[in-house]
């Protein structure tokens, strides 16, 4: 009845055309790549297969496909697996006709609509998400070079005391700086102390 009532409003819009429908997530995922709609509206709970495969496999098959979810459930396995599936935005059927309209043409245009929720839902998890170890990519040697680094030697010192060549000493360097995603020798140096490299 939603898909019907949502079809029948888009409808009428003169800026909006309703190229197909689909009762479960098989259908959806075949008419999607069959279709190639600017945007697809998808459900999360649907028979055969749910929205959030149907979603993962346009979105395998198709990268350029934009999917807006319209769904009764903000609980957090529905909204990261669909959004990390790879949907444009996320949106409540307790939207107006209208919003569910304007967030279609939105996501047309490449914008991402969520739900304010979702929004609050997204930050908190990305900011509970912990630092990654980016020095467990180092080699041993590397990591050698940079806990020297932290000390406060030079490339010549660190060339002299791990009897390789200054040349050698430079390329660890600049993998080091790579790998850590930092700019210059004190960066490198600070994340060696704040991680407890140098010990």
């Amino acid at each position: 009845m939603v898909r019907i009532g949502v079809a029948s409003y888009l409808a009428v819009q003169d800026d909006i055309e309703v190229v197909g429908e689909a009762e479960n997530g098989q259908i959806g995922f075949d008419k999607a790549l069959e279709l190639r709609p600017d945007v697809i509206m998808m459900d999360l709970v649907m028979d055969v297969m749910d929205g959030i495969e149907s979603t993962q496999k346009i979105m395998a098959a198709w990268p350029e496909a934009r999917i807006l979810i319209v769904t009764s459930f903000i609980d957090d396995e529905k909204v990261y697996p669909a959004i990390e599936a790879g949907a444009k935005s996320y949106i409540l059927k307790t939207s107006t006709a209208a919003e569910i309209a304007d967030a279609i043409r939105a996501t047309n245009k490449g914008e991402s609509v969520l739900e304010p929720e979702v929004t609050t839902k997204m930050m908190h998890r990305l900011t509970q998400r912990p630092e990654p170890n980016l020095y467990e990519d180092l080699t041993k040697r590397e990591t050698e070079v940079l806990k020297l680094i932290a000390q406060g030697k030079s490339n010549q010192e660190i060339a002299d005391e791990l009897f390789i060549t200054l040349k050698t000493v430079k390329t660890h360097v600049s993998n080091i700086l790579s790998k850590l995603q930092v700019d210059d020798r004190t960066q490198a140096a600070i994340y060696a102390l704040k991680h407890k490299i140098a010990d």
